[in-house]
């Protein structure tokens, strides 16, 4: 059955017609393609390990999708190492989750696996990616950590086809994230003056251009967490956190260092309960907004969409809206990338929610 030939399948999906639907229809038939997809990249995946011409199965995985070979290497990797029976093997069969998210979960260990599934059912690639990596980093000491990635520095460059100048390389995390936090910054401000016909992507390559030429200030910006304890004895032990916002555990002696010569904003979790900060009106007040930058607890990992994970050019959404008198508080604010954010007001809007109530005498 399954080597039937798909002409009859593909002609039906040629010729759908979305105006021949409603809208919830729509929605429904998108839900269930997203599943189908899902099953057949796992089964597609089986059939290449199978098959008579894999002896490089990863390239002739990728030449069939169009792809990479590194996802095509990664999506094999996903079956292989998934555990047979287990809740992540059973996801995949039922299209439950992609082949890419199961290629994120099998790196982290297999105590967690359960846990990255059930985010993985029905949620996007990054939030996956993202916890999978603070897993597998969490099973590292801080020290041994920090080696490795200073023992990984690179950095690469090269004259492409276009005759551009084009590179690569990565820095650990208490010299890459402050930098990439004050260019993110600077990158949003100009797209913002440029918005219409302009890549980000594009900006983005100009303002690193011109920081890198005319910067004069060789400060650093970014958030610190760190643990009180751990500060004043010197090294962290088990569930006091030492690390940087946006990369990952770094050593208390590196966190004490920088906090020396460096423009940082400092965290020093002593179990003040930071959602008590509260107060109406649209502006953030500071420590609102610092607390608001940490993410949410306990992992503080930095903000990120709530619906897709982007971390970048984001904006804070009331979650009950101002007009529906939300108050500017912790537990009432969430951050969304610009489509997302227009998309919840769409929501409330439709919810009555931007209605303003009438205040009281």
């Amino acid at each position: 059955m399954l080597l039937r030939s798909p002409t009859k399948l593909c002609r039906e999906l040629s010729s759908f017609d979305p105006a021949s639907y409603s809208s919830d229809e729509c929605t429904r038939l998108a839900e269930l393609l997203s599943r189908v997809v899902n099953a057949c990249g796992a089964a597609q995946a089986r059939a290449v390990l199978r098959a008579s011409v894999s002896a490089r199965p990863e390239k002739f995985l990728s030449e069939l999708n169009g792809s990479s070979v590194v996802s095509a290497r990664d999506a094999l990797r996903a079956l292989t190492s998934v555990e047979s029976g287990s809740e992540c093997e059973k996801a995949m069969a039922a299209g439950e989750i992609s082949v890419a998210q199961a290629a994120e979960i099998v790196k982290a260990p297999a105590e967690h696996h359960d846990e990255l599934t059930s985010l993985a059912r029905g949620g996007a690639l990054q939030p996956v990616r993202d916890a999978a990596r603070r897993r597998v980093l969490a099973e590292i000491p801080a020290e041994e950590l920090h080696q490795k990635q200073h023992d990984a520095m690179q950095f690469t460059h090269w004259i492409n086809d276009l005759g551009n100048v084009a590179f690569s390389g990565e820095v650990p995390p208490e010299i890459g994230v402050p930098w990439v936090n004050r260019l993110d910054r600077e990158i949003d401000r100009e797209w913002k003056k440029r918005r219409r016909g302009c890549k980000r992507e594009q900006v983005a390559a100009e303002v690193l251009v011109r920081t890198n030429n005319t910067s004069a200030d060789n400060k650093i910006d970014g958030v610190l967490v760190l643990d009180i304890n751990a500060y004043r004895r010197g090294h962290a032990h088990d569930g006091e956190p030492c690390h940087i916002i946006g990369g990952g555990p770094i050593p208390v002696a590196i966190a004490r260092e920088m906090m020396r010569d460096a423009f940082l904003k400092v965290v020093i979790h002593d179990g003040v309960n930071i959602h008590t900060v509260k107060h109406f009106g649209r502006h953030r007040k500071a420590e609102l907004q610092t607390a608001l930058d940490l993410g949410r607890p306990p992992d503080f990992a930095g903000a990120s969409c709530k619906e897709c994970g982007r971390k970048y050019n984001l904006q804070w959404d009331h979650i009950d809206p101002v007009a529906n008198v939300g108050p500017t508080c912790y537990s009432n604010q969430q951050p969304l990338c610009v489509p997302d954010h227009v998309g919840k007001t769409e929501r409330d809007r439709k919810a009555g929610k931007l209605k303003r109530r009438p205040q009281g005498p």
